[in-house]
């Protein structure tokens, strides 16, 4: 046991980094703090991410209001997501380098501000301003570019099932649509922006003031912690930087596709899904709870990704491309015949694909890419999203305005699918660790 305490404290000095903070674990007690942030994170998830993806709901009501195109409206999401992913590298590098709690709150306090002033725009570029780059700069820096290198260091062993329990709380972003419906039917969507941010507040920011931990090392458990629990130090040695990380080609396939599978192919969907159930003539309450349906079942696929620990990321990813591929003809269908059944399969086969596709990338990136710096690496990957979903959402809108029809924006959707699973083959984390570069 000594000399186990010694490697690890060894290998965390070699990595440069401080020694671990964190007891040895008494005889029977496998106590694991992890499990704590895992909860913060799911918590914090769901009210910090409902904001994004509210917008579908919110969309109706700002074309209703100042009868803006569809695809100047839109951009208001395509910039959300360009910024958020181009936010999300230096929110995961500076939580690397400095205090991760503190980076957090400021995200945190920033979201706030510019949710609450949503509610007193007026014009599209006080949207593209407050909505587009206040909320994704807020989100990425108190969001998954921190959480997602925090359950990496909490735990090595059971890698896929943590990611996919933190990202269950981007699945209730989804469904928080709902309460946004609710809200914006019972008090406007001006006020449903101030009540948002009022959540924010009193919810999340205790959670992350009081409950969450970065790294093993900065938190003092009594007892112990669980052996899968990383203590700072990962398998192959703590020297992977987000820099080094940018040598090597198969990080490049793992940004790519992210930004196909979720930035292109996913947006592009979700910010249309509302209004397209609306156009084929379906009420706007069952169009929201469509939206929300469709998170229910996110979560359902993002708890199944654990599955990708025995079966394989790559075989995970597949699965994910086909559900995903179905749910896109099953849309297709719901609008040409008008068969409600087929607007509910669309949203279970669309809610399990995504979910389930969800956290994969970043534990295929995990696997080959691990160390105390994968904040960074994880962030370059929300930039790819960032890329892709700065295209989606606006392009969706843009072919609307131009045939009227929203056949050909999802056609495109499932080509982007097919492309990110074949880039995610290519990046094969089945292979396991990268070679460390110069």
């Amino acid at each position: 046991m000594q000399a186990a305490s010694n490697v690890n404290v060894a290998g965390n000095r070699r990595a440069g980094g401080s020694s671990p903070a964190v007891k040895m674990k008494k005889s029977g007690d496998r106590f694991n703090y992890g499990w704590v942030v895992v909860g913060v994170t799911v918590i914090s998830m769901a009210l910090v991410y409902g904001v994004r993806h509210s917008f579908p709901i919110f969309y109706p009501s700002i074309l209703s209001e100042f009868g803006w195109l569809r695809g100047d409206t839109a951009a208001i999401l395509s910039i959300n997501i360009l910024v958020y992913g181009f936010s999300a590298p230096l929110a995961g590098h500076l939580a690397d380098q400095w205090k991760p709690r503190r980076v957090m709150i400021l995200g945190l306090l920033l979201l706030v501000l510019a949710t609450a002033g949503c509610s007193l725009a007026s014009r599209l570029w006080h949207f593209f301003l407050l909505f587009g780059v206040g909320v994704p700069m807020g989100s990425a820096f108190c969001g998954w570019p921190l959480f997602s290198p925090a359950l990496t260091n909490w735990f090595t062993r059971r890698r896929g099932l943590v990611l996919g329990l933190g990202q269950m709380g981007g699945g209730l972003s989804f469904v928080y649509g709902l309460l946004v419906e609710f809200f914006i039917t019972w008090v406007g969507w001006r006020f449903t922006f101030l009540a948002l941010a009022v959540l924010l507040v009193f919810l999340v920011l205790p959670l992350v003031s009081f409950f969450f931990s970065y790294r093993p090392e900065d938190k003092i458990v009594a007892g112990g912690t669980n052996p899968d629990a990383t203590h700072g130090v990962s398998i192959a040695g703590d020297y992977w930087t987000l820099f080094k990380a940018m040598k090597n080609g198969r990080l490049w396939l793992f940004v790519v596709s992210e930004a196909l599978f979720w930035g292109l192919g996913g947006y592009l969907v979700l910010a249309h899904q509302v209004k397209f159930a609306t156009d084929a003539g379906y009420s706007s309450l069952l169009s929201a709870s469509i939206f929300a349906l469709f998170g229910v079942f996110m979560l359902t696929g993002q708890f199944a990704s654990l599955i990708s620990d025995w079966i394989g990321r790559e075989i995970t990813a597949t699965m994910a491309t086909v559900l995903v591929l179905g749910a896109i003809i099953s849309l297709l269908g719901a609008g040409a015949a008008g068969e409600v059944w087929l607007l509910y399969l669309y949203s279970v086969l669309f809610g399990l694909g995504m979910g389930l596709f969800s956290p994969t990338p970043f534990a295929g990136a995990a696997d080959v890419f691990h160390g105390r710096y994968f904040g960074g690496i994880s962030g370059l990957l929300l930039a790819g999203l960032g890329v892709g979903g700065v295209i989606g959402p606006w392009l969706g809108g843009v072919l609307y305005d131009r045939t009227g029809t929203y056949t050909v924006s999802f056609v495109i959707s499932g080509a982007s699918f097919l492309a990110a699973c074949a880039a995610y083959w290519i990046a094969a984390p089945r292979k396991g660790a990268a070679r460390l570069s110069a």
